[in-house]
């Protein structure tokens, strides 16, 4: 089940690339859908567990996966915390999605993400309120960013 909570609250993890920098495991990257993260986000497919080979840069090493990629990856293996996902684009609400399927899990937002045009089920902890799309989300998203402005 995903949670959103729009604007600031107590206990997040704001820098999610520094964070993940000092708690990734190279065991992370042999995970099947960790791959799938990666290759989706990043365009980069894992070719050992400290090197992800890029169309862009080449082979990195973890520290320098975006920061989109390392919350996601944060969120699907330490699904506890409550992470900034205004690190991530667009591009990343599938995943947000697939993984609230798989955890529990509650992100933090400080604009209005873009889960597409399917349903959904997530609950926004301003308000309460539960979403099943992004007709039902835009305006209760964005009253409740108006508020923490």
């Amino acid at each position: 089940m995903l949670t959103i909570h729009y604007g600031d609250m107590d206990n997040v993890i704001y820098n999610t690339s520094v964070y993940f920098d000092n708690v990734y495991s190279p065991q992370w990257f042999q995970d099947a859908f960790a791959q799938r993260i990666i290759k989706s986000i990043d365009k980069g497919s894992v070719v050992g567990p400290g090197a992800i080979n890029t169309k862009i840069l080449g082979i990195i090493p973890p520290e320098r996966l975006s920061g989109g990629t390392k919350t996601l990856l944060l969120m699907y293996f330490m699904p506890q915390n409550i992470y900034n996902a205004t690190t991530c684009s667009d591009n990343c609400a599938y995943w947000i999605l697939r993984i609230a399927a798989q955890h529990d899990l509650t992100i933090n937002l400080y604009h209005l993400m873009d889960f597409g045009n399917g349903k959904f089920t997530a609950t926004v902890a301003n308000t309460g309120d539960v979403v099943h799309t992004m007709f039902d989300l835009v305006p209760i998203a964005a009253k409740c960013l108006r508020e923490n402005s």
